[in-house]
């Protein structure tokens, strides 16, 4: 499958089907499922990063076991909105990704996302060390949930157009 505009994305959908949202990082993968009307987000799971072939092993189980139909990952853009080297990085395992499981996929901006997350953590009185376990499947999701709060407005907007003037 290609690389789809977010937009696009639930046009390759069948009913029920979820999408599956990725947080990349250099040590983890941060994962959230949407529900099967793609209205809420939850935080999956962290998976700890190992060989690439390995790392798509569990996300092909994963895929299987949760009737995923497509793949929003975070794509880290600098405040500037420069693709750095983090950048190429995340496309690249997308590159790879798609190489091997047949999934539509689109980008993220996941500008601040971890940011946020880590400010409510910080706000709910949260250690540490549980910040550490959970902040990564919690950005998967507030990605995840960006992404399909703009699948709702656009679905939204075609059923009600605004008034012609």
């Amino acid at each position: 499958m290609p690389l789809r505009n977010p937009d696009e994305l639930k046009t390759d959908l069948r009913p029920g089907q979820r999408l599956l949202g990725l947080d990349v990082g250099q040590k983890t993968i941060g994962l959230a499922l949407s529900d099967s009307t793609l209205t809420v987000a939850t935080p999956l799971e962290t998976l700890r990063r190992g060989r690439f072939a390995a790392d798509a092993e569990k996300l092909r189980v994963l895929i299987a076991q949760h009737g995923i139909g497509g793949l929003i990952l975070g794509l880290p853009i600098a405040m500037d909105g420069s693709h750095g080297p983090r950048c190429q990085s995340v496309r690249q395992f997308a590159f790879n990704l798609l190489a091997i499981i047949d999934l539509p996929l689109a980008f993220w901006d996941e500008r601040l996302s971890t940011a946020a997350v880590t400010r409510t953590l910080l706000e709910a009185d949260v250690s540490r060390a549980r910040r550490a376990q959970v902040v990564d499947k919690m950005a998967a999701a507030y990605i995840l949930q960006g992404a399909l709060d703009r699948l709702a407005a656009q679905a939204a907007s075609v059923t009600n157009p605004p008034p012609s003037i």
